[in-house]
């Protein structure tokens, strides 16, 4: 089955080219996507799958059902784009002003929907059923993957797998992890309230840039003596705002960032930092401060057993050399969500093209790949859930 599997993919590859391009051309914000959920539904419903749509909002979730009894598992890809103008010089350039696949989810789509259809050429051969999760908005909180969730994305599945694409690794490798793998992306932000005067008469004010200065200076010391020198945490500043004159004190700061952790333990004891210090330091010069902490997705933390499977998986994909096992990323991403309520494993299907120097990182208005990589990861994700299947008979 294996062999005609990847007979099918190969043959098949143009229309993943065709298929990512033409995501790539119409790419559509996170909670705002119309078309391209409605190009999902179609495809599946033309291979004769089991198709829902509207699933949490704007997810679609296909159903193949093998010939033969046994479990079900589920394979994920993500379709959302990003409020990012389109800067590439190529034919399938960005055709929505401002928008566009700065991440690689076309790429994910248009394996997955290919996928399928090499699947279902040998359903009856299929011990068990495989779940097709499209889901909507990875990109912005709270995401899709929870919504999908509790509208029973998850019913009856057993397990779980994804990967996602990695433009900064080159083309032809596979990379896995066992335990934790991304981190918990959260956000703060920091109203600093002072009272507001005359530059030349400080005495008389409560400075709320000196206030929010002290603060962002003394959030560094959360990481290096707050916390365990084994644990990993990342307490990042990306915003401070204050004052319009200057000659005027200013009476107010504002002041975000982002704070990544893997350990929840972690995580509740930086939150809690974060406002002793803002409030401690504008307490003790006669301020005020409003802090809120806004909690993002949860650690992904991949499963150990079906991590074993990707790579074994991998190895019937790709030579076992490029096979390999990556350092955690302090990045988010809601798969998390899934891994929380079934085992499962994310992996990375590199996508970098062979000139390096032509690459650019996610999120950036160059962004592109290597699209060859959407064969290796369909192909991976077909072993994948195949071996799944097979050893759970």
């Amino acid at each position: 089955m294996k062999n005609e599997i990847f007979r099918i993919l190969e043959s098949d590859y143009p229309l993943m080219v065709q298929i990512r391009r033409d995501f790539h051309m119409h790419p559509e914000l996170s909670f705002k996507e119309v078309r391209t959920p409605n190009k999902i539904a179609e495809f599946h419903k033309e291979l004769g799958l089991e198709v829902k749509t509207g699933v949490g909002g704007r997810g679609v979730v296909s159903t193949l059902r093998g010939g033969k009894p046994g479990k079900t598992v589920a394979l994920r890809a993500d379709f959302d784009a990003l409020p990012i103008q389109d800067e590439k010089q190529v034919e399938y350039k960005s055709k929505v002003e401002g928008v566009m696949h700065a991440c690689g989810h076309d790429a994910h789509t248009a394996s997955l929907l290919v996928l399928a259809k090499a699947l279902t050429s040998v359903k009856e051969e299929i011990a068990g059923n495989i779940v097709f999760i499209h889901q909507h908005a990875e990109e912005v909180l709270p995401g899709g993957a929870i919504a999908m969730i509790e509208d029973g994305c998850l019913e009856n599945v057993d397990a779980i797998f994804g990967t996602h694409v990695r433009s900064t690794i080159p083309y032809g490798k596979i990379g896995y992890r066992s335990g934790y793998m991304m981190a918990a992306p959260d956000k703060f932000s920091i109203n600093v309230i002072g009272k507001g005067g005359h530059g030349a008469y400080p005495h008389e004010t409560v400075d709320a840039i000196v206030l929010g200065s002290q603060i962002v200076a003394n959030l560094q010391n959360i990481v290096s003596r707050k916390l365990n020198p084994l644990d990993t945490a990342v307490v990042t500043v990306g915003s401070f705002h204050a004052g319009n004159a200057f000659n005027v004190i200013s009476d107010r700061a504002v002041i975000e960032g982002t704070i990544r952790t893997f350990d929840e333990t972690v995580r509740t004891k930086i939150e809690e930092e974060i406002g002793n210090i803002a409030k401690g330091i504008c307490m003790s010069a006669g301020g005020s401060c409003e802090y809120t902490y806004t909690r993002g997705y949860p650690s992904l933390w991949n499963h150990p057993n079906e991590t074993n499977l990707v790579v074994e998986a991998a190895n019937k994909v790709i030579a076992p050399e490029n096979v390999f096992e990556i350092t955690p990323i302090m990045g988010g991403e809601d798969f998390s969500y899934y891994l929380k309520h079934v085992p499962g494993s994310f992996f990375y299907t590199c996508a970098g093209k062979e000139d390096m120097s032509a690459n650019f990182p996610h999120h950036h208005p160059k962004f592109d790949i290597d699209e060859r990589a959407m064969l290796v990861a369909a192909k991976t994700l077909a072993m994948v859930s195949l071996d799944y299947l097979n050893k759970s008979e």
